[in-house]
């Protein structure tokens, strides 16, 4: 052999040595270079590695971290190719961020894989009817879908899908009607439609919803009539009149899943990803407005 090893350069690679011409050199694998900075890359979207955490690991310089960043984020994800015609039980729901723009998602109840999203200004009728239709567009045509009740969305699904079933959220009724009564309300009639919606939840069998809904007819004929003539100007009464309107409203759509048990109750898997997402995109806090599109855009990806 003409060549030995020779030491290591300053970034870890293997020297090697001519021992003829004295020449020294390296060898490079482009296609190992791309895939260990598609992996740092990753770790910096998908676990929230800082820029300097991915310098001790890869042995690279600062600069050269933020350029394999910066490049990355240039380039569009692979499109991921989904059975969108199984895909038959869907889950909805937006979050903001910082009160600026909105990411609406839609997701297959079945993996929960995320199946289409928009980041948008804000969650409306207009936003929703496009994501709802590039999915149909794909050839989604689902049987049932969960919603937390924003009516311009329900609006929209219905303009898409007609003949849909749409859920509304167990969980999205139970924390805003909680959240207009208070904690320790004062009124009667606001104590016992508490309970009730402390109960909303826990129904798990027709058994269970007979139950819930001989409750809340006695206290619609106990309270009702009283609670809509309460004047909407003070704070207390217009919320106790809106708890009641949003369980009258909520009323026909919110048992359908215990005739189909593929229909999820609540849309809590999907709140569960949003918390995961904003505690990642917390730790990147200095990510521009125009860089945060293609930064969620790699998560659902990486997380599909």
């Amino acid at each position: 052999m003409n060549v030995k090893l020779f030491g290591r350069t300053s970034c870890g690679y293997q020297r090697y040595r001519c021992k003829i011409c004295k020449h020294t050199y390296t060898f490079h694998n482009r296609k190992n270079k791309e895939f260990n900075e598609r992996k740092w890359f990753e770790l910096w979207i998908v676990e929230g590695y800082s820029a300097r955490q991915l310098v001790s690991i890869s042995r690279r310089g600062i600069w050269k971290i933020k350029q394999i960043l910066s490049f990355w984020m240039n380039k569009a994800p692979d499109k991921k190719t989904l059975n969108y015609h199984q895909i038959k039980y869907l889950l909805f729901d937006g979050t903001y961020f910082k009160h600026e723009n909105c990411l609406m998602v839609l997701i297959d109840n079945s993996n929960g894989k995320i199946v289409n999203h928009k980041y948008c200004i804000r969650e409306n009728y207009e936003y929703a009817r496009s994501i709802f239709e590039e999915s149909k567009s794909c050839g989604i045509m689902p049987m049932a879908i969960t919603v937390d009740g924003n009516t311009s969305v329900m609006r929209a699904i219905k303009d898409v899908w007609p003949d849909i079933i749409i859920q509304r959220c167990l969980a999205h009724i139970q924390r805003q009607g909680l959240s207009w009564l208070r904690r320790n309300p004062k009124l009667e009639a606001s104590k016992k439609l508490r309970d009730i919606l402390l109960s909303v939840t826990k129904i798990k069998n027709e058994r269970g919803k007979k139950i819930f809904l001989n409750t809340f007819q006695k206290w619609e004929r106990k309270y009702g009539k009283s609670v809509n003539l309460l004047s909407s100007k003070d704070k207390v009464f217009s919320d106790l009149k809106a708890t009641r309107n949003l369980l009258i409203n909520a009323l026909p759509s919110m048992f359908h899943y215990l005739k189909d048990k593929n229909i999820p109750s609540t849309t809590n898997k999907i709140e569960g990803y949003f918390s995961r997402l904003k505690i990642i995109y917390r730790q990147h806090r200095g990510l521009l407005k125009g860089r945060r599109k293609d930064f969620f855009k790699w998560y659902i990806y990486f997380k599909n």
